[in-house]
């Protein structure tokens, strides 16, 4: 009963990971570190086509640097983030540059930096 509770805390603290893709054994890994303190790495998790369609349900309508909308580039999602999958697994990924604003800081006269990435992973090669 212990580990169910102790399982439960952990996936409270961790609400806004993509459940699909965060298992309660890697949430704990994440809390208490791994054997040897050494991690592997995470791409599989990354180029999993659930995360990414999760990734592009969660996208804003802002568009990044290409100008492109959610809206706009929704026709072609499905056929895009076969692709994107494909290149990240292979190691071909390259990001597209990242749209800076800035945003205001609550109680400040500070701005804190805001990166805006575009929704099409490949501008206009799609």
């Amino acid at each position: 009963m212990h580990n169910a509770k102790q399982a439960e805390e952990i996936r409270s603290r961790w609400s806004w990971v993509e459940p699909t893709v965060w298992t309660e054994r890697m949430l704990t890994a994440l809390e208490q570190g791994v054997k040897g303190g050494v991690w592997f790495s995470l791409i599989d998790k990354v180029y999993a086509k659930a995360n990414l369609e999760a990734a592009f349900r969660d996208v804003e309508a802002s568009p990044g640097i290409d100008h492109v909308t959610v809206q706009q580039f929704a026709s072609r999602a499905e056929r895009a983030i076969g692709k994107l999958a494909a290149s990240l697994k292979a190691g071909g990924y390259r990001p597209q540059p990242i749209r800076r604003v800035y945003i205001s800081k609550p109680g400040s006269r500070e701005k804190r930096p805001l990166g805006i990435a575009t929704v099409n992973p490949y501008c206009t090669s799609l």
